[in-house]
């Protein structure tokens, strides 16, 4: 393969960066077929005039995004894609088994707190937030304590969507982003708004529980579909019979799988082919450690018919109640009507949406975002480390380099329950992961949310010797 001339550093953006972006599209538009043999890492590196690092770099994100395979002993290859209608890509019941749950609300004090999904607070913008916080609550602008648009506040619509398309890849205008204070509200919307057409809802197995669960309350059948290497198997959600569909293609929960783009671009023929939609769970894709984030499903084809969500829970805090979910304009409509025929109006605080607003367009989430991104890459290459030097062989990690989780699969003498009654004497915090089963197989394994993201760094280490001292001995 040689490099057609449409690549050339420049010093604006990363050389890893415009390399990658380079290759995926050359591979996009087919002027690197399938099983094309790459150049090797120094090959290309001395054509280029470059260190080998900017090109393993950009090769490590083409392979994470599905777009090549890496063969032993032979090299990089170009990957089969799909033929979707539009080539190329877009610029920018199942009623459980009864398993015991974690305990969600868990009273008792750690000395080591893995939980599944806490944040670190400690670099929080405390003085700009009050700030700007304070800026949005004065006399002046008393309307501001009234009602605001049932849809969110405008300007934070624009910010969201202008942060979407450069961070996540999401295609969208202001007037398809609808705010709401949490997940499950923006759920039970989505349900009053499809429930009519659309009866069934498939879902990952194992997965997120809230989407099955919310969607059942709402009287859909939901259909549990099981998981490949790299995502939801395509075949089955075919022989479901649905029409709707609940996937989180960036950083799988909860394990962690990335969806590559073949299965990504296989996945939105189906929605094409059944008229039906696709539920993106986009809810840690900001959190890539190594490598660039993984761009989102929504935004990969021109008005794919994706719905897509996410939130400032981990990117702020929990504590803001702001999440946000992307209408494909085919459902705006029914959206309208909705808000119409309840009269419904805005459950997020207009107060934290204008203040988020401000803290948006001065450019602080970035800020902040760099140096979360940051501290949680630390506290995940310390936690793998930790299990390496403590567990040995005896445990195996899932789901790496993204999100606020490992998934710890552990070869131990006791059941489970002996397992988390052992943590918990051994003064640590960790749930099991057997509760995300909706139908569990005949053969299960001891897997562990490990949570790395609200442990402090220092105590990371201590407590995964406590817990390997506990389970293996």
């Amino acid at each position: 393969m040689l490099l057609t001339p449409g690549w050339e550093a420049n010093s604006n953006e990363p050389q890893y960066a415009q390399l990658y972006a380079y290759l995926k599209k050359e591979i996009a538009e087919g002027k690197l077929p399938e099983n094309t043999r790459l150049p090797s890492v120094r090959k290309l590196a001395d054509l280029l005039g470059l260190s080998t690092t900017p090109v393993e770099m950009a090769y490590q994100q083409l392979l994470a995004e599905g777009f090549i395979t890496s063969r032993p002993r032979s090299g990089y290859y170009v990957e089969h894609l799909p033929e979707p209608e539009a080539k190329p890509l877009a610029s920018q019941s199942a009623a459980a088994a009864v398993i015991e749950r974690p305990l969600l609300r868990d009273s008792r004090q750690y000395e080591y707190d893995f939980h599944m999904s806490r944040n670190d607070f400690s670099l929080f913008p405390y003085v700009e937030w009050r700030r700007l916080y304070n800026q949005t609550l004065v006399l002046e602008q008393q309307d501001d304590l009234f009602f605001g648009d049932p849809q969110g506040e405008p300007g934070l619509r624009k910010q969201i969507a202008r942060y979407l398309h450069q961070y996540r890849g999401v295609d969208c205008s202001p007037n398809q982003v609808v705010v709401g204070s949490d997940q499950f509200g923006m759920l039970s919307l989505l349900s009053l708004i499809l429930k009519p057409e659309y009866p069934q809802i498939a879902v990952e197995n194992p997965g997120y529980l809230l989407f099955a669960r919310t969607f059942t309350h709402h009287g859909f059948e939901v259909k549990p579909v099981p998981l490949e290497y790299d995502g939801i198997d395509i075949g089955e959600l075919h022989r479901s019979g649905a029409r709707l569909a609940v996937v989180s293609p960036s950083h799988q929960y909860p394990r962690g799988m990335i969806m590559p783009i073949s299965k990504r671009l296989q996945l939105l023929d189906w929605a094409k082919t059944v008229d039906g939609y696709i539920l993106e769970d986009d809810y840690d894709g900001e959190f890539r450690y190594h490598g660039r984030p993984i761009p989102s499903l929504q935004g990969l084809l021109p008005k794919a018919n994706v719905i897509y969500m996410g939130s400032f829970a981990q990117v702020v805090a929990p504590a803001l109640c702001i999440w946000y979910m992307v209408l494909p304009e085919s459902l705006l409509d029914r959206y309208y009507a909705l808000v119409s025929e309840t009269l419904l109006e805005q459950s997020a605080s207009r107060l934290h949406q204008r203040t988020l607003e401000a803290f948006m367009k001065k450019g602080l989430l970035e800020k902040h975002l760099r140096k979360m991104r940051s501290l949680y890459r630390k506290k995940h290459d310390e936690s793998i480390r930790a299990v390496h030097e403590h567990f040995g062989d005896r445990a195996v990690l899932y789901g790496k380099d993204a999100g606020f989780h490992l998934l710890l699969r552990v070869d131990s003498p006791y059941t489970e329950q002996e397992m988390r009654e052992l943590a918990i004497q051994a003064k640590v915090r960790i749930s099991p992961a057997s509760f995300t089963w909706i139908q569990p197989p005949a053969e299960t394994h001891k897997e562990f949310f490990l949570g790395f993201a609200g442990i402090p760094l220092e105590k990371i280490e201590p407590g995964v010797r406590a817990l390997a001292a506990a389970w293996l001995h």
